[in-house]
């Protein structure tokens, strides 16, 4: 189930949705009694992605109007930015063939990476925790195997098709990006969605611009060194309108540190734990902003690593 409603209620009354300082701010994670068993049973392994259902990919295919397609995801290549000590490394393969008159040749790739963490990527429910519980109250140390989760991998979250929202914080505060720790508020958040005449509906992929992506691939270390995104209040108010996945063009959709150093990357345990909603990362949002789309059908589809904590994808959105 979401955050119980007193508990949000009681939370954002404290943040008072303004700009004090965010210091301030605290998060205590629910108990296991507080958020479990999940809103889709006790046995689900999909979180918000049970939203997605005929009316909800009809509802996004009526927002195609133009038939253009618009890519999200960055590729993937050894000079790209990475988190701490993650690696990506491709060997090209040339391949032997049986002699034929056709004289067919043939090559192919060692890719030697964290796949699911890497690029533009999809955290699954196994890749965050509150202690030894997952999503759900999965317990870590009864799942992890050397090869993977048995519940919980990636694979059980399936193709994603449904509304896109792209709420332009940067260009709410008038900057092409974002200072590199702004904490993005639920006020942020309410007042992105004034400026664009909008509402979120269930089932939505709320995508955040920072304009942190400018530095993709120009400034690597600043890229990863601090992040702009969304804080606690703002992470709390978006799980109350359930939205399928949240997504942002920085490397840990939240702000990073968090103002409060008692804090480690709680709106990863709010939405992915807490409430079963997925994160998208270092997307690729310029064309987007450029263009002037806001509302879009968005298409992503993990890989089938079985047992995986997420999976780098290559979304799009159509419009």
């Amino acid at each position: 189930m979401h955050i119980p409603r007193v508990i949000v209620l009681a939370l954002l009354f404290a943040l008072s949705f303004d700009s004090a300082p965010a210091s301030a701010q605290d998060w205590t994670p629910p108990t296991d009694a507080e958020r479990c068993p999940s809103r889709w049973g006790a046995a689900d392994e999909r979180g918000a992605a049970n939203l997605m259902k005929p009316e909800t990919v009809l509802r996004a295919a009526r927002l195609i109007k133009a038939g253009e397609v618009i890519e999200l995801g960055y590729p993937l290549f050894a000079g790209m930015p990475f988190y701490g000590d993650r690696i990506f490394s491709q060997q090209l393969k040339r391949t032997n063939w049986p002699p034929g008159s056709n004289n067919r040749g043939s090559n192919e790739e060692v890719v030697t990476t964290e796949l699911g963490q890497v690029g533009t990527q999809i955290d699954g429910f196994s890749h965050q925790s509150i202690g030894n519980g997952l999503y759900n109250c999965f317990k870590m140390d009864e799942l992890a195997t050397r090869t993977g989760f048995s519940k919980l991998g990636i694979e059980k979250a399936g193709g994603m098709f449904t509304r896109g929202v792209l709420l332009d914080i940067a260009g709410l505060r008038g900057v092409e990006m974002l200072g590199d720790r702004y904490e993005i508020t639920a006020q942020d958040l309410q007042d992105a969605l004034k400026r664009q005449q909008m509402t979120l509906e269930p089932g939505d992929a709320v995508i955040v611009h920072t304009g942190y992506g400018k530095l993709w691939g120009k400034d690597d270390v600043r890229y990863y060194q601090t992040q702009p995104g969304l804080g606690v209040g703002a992470a709390a108010w978006l799980a109350q309108q359930s939205p399928m996945i949240v997504g942002s063009d920085t490397c840990c959709v939240e702000v990073n540190p968090n103002p409060n150093p008692k804090l480690s990357s709680p709106v990863h345990q709010i939405l992915l734990v807490s409430n079963g909603i997925y994160l998208i990362e270092s997307l690729k949002l310029d064309e987007l902003v450029q263009k002037g789309v806001r509302e879009f059908a968005f298409i992503v589809e993990p890989l089938k690593l079985k047992g995986a904590t997420g999976s780098t994808v290559a979304p799009i959105a159509v419009h």
